[in-house]
């Protein structure tokens, strides 16, 4: 089987996103005069949710407040996660979030080889033209066939709907594509569509279930290339139940 394209995530996947997400959560709590303040430990429980919008509404379910109070936090929800995209984008812009190891040489390579590139991400398009612009150049967003962010859809990972929607605007066999993704509720997504799914843990995700994963590694820099890619694509077909390749 000749791969045809990888299907990326971003947060975690593209780039270790997390911290610098935490941080613009907490300067638009702040900035809104909530008292609120996630620390790292509460942010990677709440990584359970996906989605930033749905990520404050869980938050605030937590905190069990009256049905009047809930209704009134539940209205700012959208300009509170306006206002986080923003300070997000600061930060991103500024440099403060690197690729991770790998991503760069990986797109080049997908390149030359004529393998296609999509995003099957839950954030903000925002979020993510500013990371690839910041990284890898003003038509860096040209470089993919499918952008796929969080409002494209109903329903976020652990659902299937985001990789659904990218394959459907990729002329590529369902077969012939690799999903690549750095946590569970992405492994799921991905699995659901029927995908051949590559997992790179993050801090943020290493403790979780990847057991479903047809290939865990610890880095996409450990990774030989497309050709390694295109290797273990023949040898484990996307679909086939139970057969996994873990690598620590």
């Amino acid at each position: 089987m000749k791969l045809g394209a990888l299907i990326f995530d971003v947060d975690g996947t593209l780039a270790d996103t997390e911290e610098a997400h935490r941080r613009a959560f907490n300067e638009a709590f702040l900035r809104f005069g909530l008292a609120w303040d996630w620390s790292k430990p509460t942010y990677a429980l709440l990584l359970a949710t996906t989605g930033g919008k749905e990520r404050i509404e869980a938050y605030i379910r937590s905190l069990e407040p009256s049905p009047s109070e809930a209704s009134a936090l539940t209205a700012r929800i959208p300009a509170i996660h306006r206002l986080k995209t923003e300070c997000y984008t600061r930060m991103v812009i500024a440099g403060d979030v690197p690729l991770r190891e790998g991503v760069a040489r990986l797109i080049e390579e997908a390149a030359r080889a004529e393998v296609q590139l999509g995003i099957a991400s839950t954030t903000t398009l925002q979020n993510i033209e500013a990371l690839l612009r910041t990284h890898l150049g003003s038509d860096a967003m040209k470089r993919f066939s499918v952008v796929g962010a969080g409002d494209q859809v109903a329903r976020k990972k652990p659902h299937p709907d985001i990789y659904d929607f990218v394959l459907s605007r990729l002329n590529v066999a369902r077969d012939a594509c690799v999903a690549i993704e750095d946590s569970a509720n992405g492994l799921l997504a991905a699995k659901a569509a029927g995908l051949y799914t590559l997992v790179t843990p993050s801090y943020w995700t290493r403790t979780e279930d990847f057991s479903a994963a047809d290939r865990v590694i610890p880095s996409l820099d450990s990774l030989l290339g497309i050709r390694d890619i295109e290797r273990h694509l023949r040898t484990v077909p996307a679909c086939a139940a139970g057969q996994t390749s873990r690598e620590r």
